[in-house]
């Protein structure tokens, strides 16, 4: 019989659903272990993942999007690859994403990213989802039920982050239809082509762009249109679109998921939700905690840029890395009784379910807050939120995670809402 660490994470649809005992086997080796027959190395110690994470100067993000289970373009030569790196990066899935860039390209765009979410555009951006979460779970507790991950979470997070970036009100159900017919990044039944979701909305955000500089509005997308760098360049208009058009895809994969991961969370410990109810204000550690033990995005991945060393384990130039971000969230070295959940622990902001080092998540602040609203509004409009046990008759054991190598989320979830 097949062992756990022989098994392949990116094809076992049984892992993609549930890592974590995969994880645990493979941390019995080692906080990083090669699996057999692998030619990648996978992370799953929490002081490894920083290392990892921090040092840019030996890891390359090139491979963040594409999996360490992909084939490179090249075949790696010599002690240090950057050369080949170089020569070869336009080859790359995602290559111009902000996501796999590198060095003075990334910093320059990320730079221009961290200046959008300043607290006063979160402030005015929280009176819209605030307003916005009003009318949605108004209409689904009068309902007295409803499927939480199409109806809520994916439109909800879309129109927030469509509301932020300024994309037209008309445009936005094309865009959520485009994303609701679409598994989510790193799936087993992934779309190509012009299906995908960026090639639904490239030509859009190109054209926003365009109006953008003829046409200022108050929105980001006006602002990324006319920034400028510290350098006194400007960003090129295609950096600008695929930037638009990530923040609109990253923002509402992971925010929908979370929303997901955490209601699980509350209908299968009711006096959770009464604990909650009673004290509102511990609904951000309560979501902090969930986004330690199952937050949405379970790895990202690295390739080294050098020879170099990780957790006493020589990383050769040109070895590709999955950093298992869900493991190192639940490294026993680093957090007592990692596979439970308790809200209050001691310095849960250090989780690394936003990443860690430059390419941490820049719309982490946005995610907290809408999440933590929506969150507020249904523990506030409700006295009980159970599962529909008609649609889930076998509880929470019912309940699918989506077979992706990158986000972990539910996909379908049906409550019965029982109003205050």
């Amino acid at each position: 019989m097949q062992s756990l660490v022989e098994r392949d994470y990116f094809t076992d649809y049984e892992i993609l659903k549930d890592p974590y005992a995969f994880f645990n086997a493979l941390r019995d080796n080692g906080p990083i272990f090669q699996p057999p027959g692998k030619d990648y190395f996978i992370v799953t110690g929490f002081e490894e993942t920083l290392q990892v994470l921090r040092d840019h100067d030996t890891f390359s993000a090139i491979i963040a999007l594409q999996g360490a289970g992909a084939p490179l373009p090249f075949t790696p030569e010599g002690s240090d690859i950057n050369g080949q790196l170089d020569a070869h990066r336009h080859q790359f899935m995602g290559w111009d994403s902000v996501v796999n860039m590198d060095d003075d390209r990334h910093t320059k765009l990320r730079a221009l990213i961290n200046t959008l979410f300043v607290p006063s555009r979160l402030k005015a951006s929280e009176e819209f989802i605030d307003k916005y979460c009003e009318e949605m779970v108004g209409k689904a507790v009068a309902e007295g039920k409803v499927e939480l991950i199409s109806a809520i979470a994916t439109p909800f997070v879309t129109m927030v982050v469509a509301d932020l970036l300024g994309v037209p009100m008309e445009d936005r159900t094309v865009f959520m239809n485009a994303i609701a017919d679409a598994p989510p990044p790193g799936s087993l039944d992934g779309a190509e082509g012009a299906g995908h979701p960026f090639a639904v909305m490239g030509k859009y955000f190109f054209g926003y762009v365009a109006d953008r500089k003829a046409n200022p509005q108050d929105d980001i997308l006006t602002e990324l249109t006319h920034a400028t760098y510290m350098d006194g360049t400007k960003p090129e208009v295609h950096d600008i679109v695929q930037l638009g058009m990530f923040m609109f895809g990253a923002g509402q994969d992971t925010s929908a998921k979370l929303l997901g991961n955490a209601m699980k969370y509350l209908v299968e410990q009711p006096e959770l939700q009464d604990r909650l109810r009673a004290d509102p204000k511990l609904i951000s550690a309560f979501l902090e905690e969930v986004l330690r033990i199952e937050g949405s995005t379970k790895q990202t991945a690295r390739l080294a840029r050098k020879d170099t060393e990780v957790g006493g384990v020589k990383i050769p130039a040109g070895s590709k890395v999955l950093v298992a971000l869900s493991a190192a969230n639940r490294d026993p070295r680093r957090w007592e009784n990692p596979n439970e959940l308790e809200i209050g622990r001691k310095k849960i902001v250090e989780h690394v379910g936003f990443g860690r080092g430059k390419h941490v998540c820049a719309g982490a602040p946005l995610a907290r807050a809408e999440v933590r609203i929506i969150f507020e509004k249904f523990l506030a409009s409700t006295s009980k939120i159970e599962l529909d046990m008609e649609k889930h008759p076998g509880g929470i054991a019912d309940l699918v995670y989506e077979p992706s190598f990158i986000i972990r989320g539910l996909a379908t979830m049906n409550l019965k809402l029982t109003p205050a």
